[in-house]
């Protein structure tokens, strides 16, 4: 099933977010997210759906538009209107099934009323080797609930109520076999068609800029590795000791995306100060060659004396020129060439900066 059951819902709350981290083995991937909240806060939907290729976001719909909105421009390459009056009946009809589906899971877990999220993750994926996969997964609370098993047309299910639904589901057995058929079919197919409109959005290529820095702090030196500005999403991050990946004394942060469609991404890991030397930051992305490795390198100490030096030189000769600008009005006014009060000895404008009035 691909991802299995743990730490589905996660990753639907992660790319929700765009902060899904870590290299992804598929090149080109489609997604649908349907979140349902059964007493939402204000200024949040009772109903969102959106959905992503490659995460990012085309497509957008909530219970108070009610309507399919068009998030990327490529978007435009699909003129036919039935495809988004289509878009807007199937988010409509989930909408309609996820409050239903949140009154039952309430009674059948005994809960009082309040706020209850019920959630669906569903797509398919276009591998390197020309192969697909396909998933259906649901979560209910910020857990785990059901998912779909393509291959045996059954479900996984993650508790007690949970196999309610599975029962349900695999008794009528449509269910399994339509999704089975939409996400080899239909859903790779469409996938391959916002490929061909977004080609030149979905398939760049942006190299990270990579900055190391270290901070030390109670003997102990932070060493920190920040890719910025890459373009796809998928992209390893690591450090190494000598060569040997510290896999373990790494922390990491979630890949983030910036505002304008870009990336970013960190990885930390301390170290004594005297093993500096030994480490180095490992990135490995789409848009590099072969994977690059950085080291820190403390700024030297000349720097500072260096911009010192730049800024006196530059004192002095500012000095210099405004002593070299007295002496010429000294001369004028010893020749009779006094300037007049306000004037600035010129018509153009770009001499006035030269000549102020004292």
């Amino acid at each position: 099933m691909g991802l299995g059951r743990a730490g589905a819902l996660g990753l639907v709350l992660g790319l929700l977010l765009g902060v899904l981290g870590g290299a992804a083995s598929e090149p080109h991937s489609l997604r649908y997210f349907y979140t349902a909240v059964s007493e939402p806060s204000p200024g949040v939907p009772q109903f969102v759906a959106v959905g992503s290729v490659d995460g990012e976001v085309f497509a957008r719909y909530d219970s108070e538009t009610r309507r399919t909105d068009s998030m990327m421009d490529w978007t435009s390459a699909i003129d036919d209107q039935e495809y988004w009056e289509r878009s807007n009946r199937i988010f409509q009809n989930a909408e309609q099934v996820f409050r239903v589906s949140l009154d039952i899971l309430r009674e059948r877990y005994n809960q009082s009323r309040g706020s209850h999220t019920w959630q669906r993750m569903y797509g398919c994926d276009l591998l390197e080797d020309g192969s697909i996969r396909g998933f259906d997964q649901h979560g209910y609370e910020g857990r785990d609930f059901i998912a779909l098993d393509k291959d045996t047309l059954t479900f996984t299910a993650a508790d007690t109520g949970a196999q309610i639904t599975k029962r349900k589901w695999e008794e009528e057995g449509t269910f399994a076999e339509r999704m089975k058929n939409y996400l080899e079919n239909t859903c790779t197919e469409w996938l391959r068609k916002y490929i061909s409109y977004g080609k030149d959005v979905l398939e760049r290529r942006e190299r990270p800029e990579v900055r190391v820095s270290g901070m030390e702090a109670d003997k102990i030196l932070t060493l920190s590795c920040r890719a910025h500005g890459f373009y796809p999403r998928p992209i390893s991050i690591s450090w190494l000791k000598s060569g040997v990946v510290q896999e373990q004394e790494t922390k990491r942060g979630s890949t983030v995306p910036n505002s304008d469609g870009t990336y970013h991404v960190w990885a930390t890991i301390d170290v004594l100060p005297g093993d500096r030397d030994k480490y180095q930051c490992r990135v490995e992305h789409a848009s590099l060659p072969q994977p690059g490795l950085f080291s820190w390198e403390p700024q030297s100490n000349l720097i500072p004396i260096v911009a010192g030096v730049a800024v006196a030189v530059v004192a002095v000769i500012a000095a210099l020129a405004g002593f070299a600008v007295w002496k010429s009005k000294q001369g004028k006014k010893e020749k009779g060439y006094n300037v007049a009060p306000g004037s600035d000895g010129g018509s153009n404008s770009s001499n006035a900066g030269s000549n102020p009035s004292v």
